[in-house]
């Protein structure tokens, strides 16, 4: 399979993109931002895997990638990518904070996916996996409105690519992780971890590998398996 990861170069991308890139008849498409040395570490121990620079608040490098899209032949596409969130109470937060954050993560996703389903409609096959949050079904942490709200709107979103798209044999199905340990949540009190950690039932949260597989088996999976969300937490409200 021909697939393309987006934010695939560091903390649960690079899972992703390590786990599917075992399967040696798969080709890796990943992306990444930042994670310049990373990328090229992935590529270099993984040669079914190819890196796109792409800055998701730079339309002229969005746009980039939705070009080279047309020479990858996808046959999936995972939405791992995150610009990050800004925490605060949602009364505090100026309106234009939720603008332009609507603008970084979920614009990006909604052109990128424009242009897979285009794709998978004509060869009549696809899967779309689109990471999302626990913390959309659980009572969201204090601050986090912003995040959540954004996840909502990829939750709706896949919902419809589903529906309407299901007579092309194209899935699309979401994964809602618990709180992990990456560098996305780094600046989370130690203390604030180790509650989570006592009051989860496994006494253990959630990791990138463990969410990993589960990518993985979706995209082996049946394409009976279309329009659902995969939620792991321990059937717990951790966070």
């Amino acid at each position: 399979m021909n697939i393309l990861i987006t934010g695939g170069a560091s903390g649960l991308g690079e899972k992703i993109t390590r786990k599917l890139s075992c399967e040696q008849s798969n080709k890796i498409f990943f992306t990444y931002n930042s994670s310049v040395e990373k990328a090229r570490t992935i590529e270099k121990e993984n040669s079914n895997t190819k890196s796109i620079q792409c800055n998701f608040e730079d339309i002229h490098s969005l746009n980039s990638l939705i070009d080279q899209m047309k020479d990858f032949d996808l046959d999936g596409l995972i939405h791992n990518a995150s610009t990050g969130m800004t925490k605060n109470h949602f009364h505090k937060m100026e309106a234009d904070v939720f603008e332009k954050k609507f603008q970084n993560n979920i614009m990006p996703v909604i052109k990128i996916t424009q242009e897979a389903i285009t794709q998978f409609r004509k060869k009549e096959f696809g899967k779309i996996i689109t990471i999302l949050s626990s913390a959309c079904l659980n009572s969201p942490p204090i601050g986090w409105s912003e995040y959540v709200a954004n996840k909502a709107y990829l939750a709706s979103l896949s919902k419809s690519w589903a529906k309407e798209n299901a007579h092309f044999n194209i899935t699309a199905n979401c994964i809602s992780p618990s709180f992990m340990k990456t560098h996305f949540t780094c600046d989370t009190d130690e203390r604030v971890i180790e509650s989570m950690i006592g009051n989860h039932p496994l006494k253990k949260l959630l990791t990138p590998d463990e969410v990993a597989e589960s990518v993985s088996f979706l995209i082996k999976s049946s394409q009976q398996i279309n329009g659902i969300n995969l939620i792991m937490n321990s059937a717990a409200d951790v966070i």
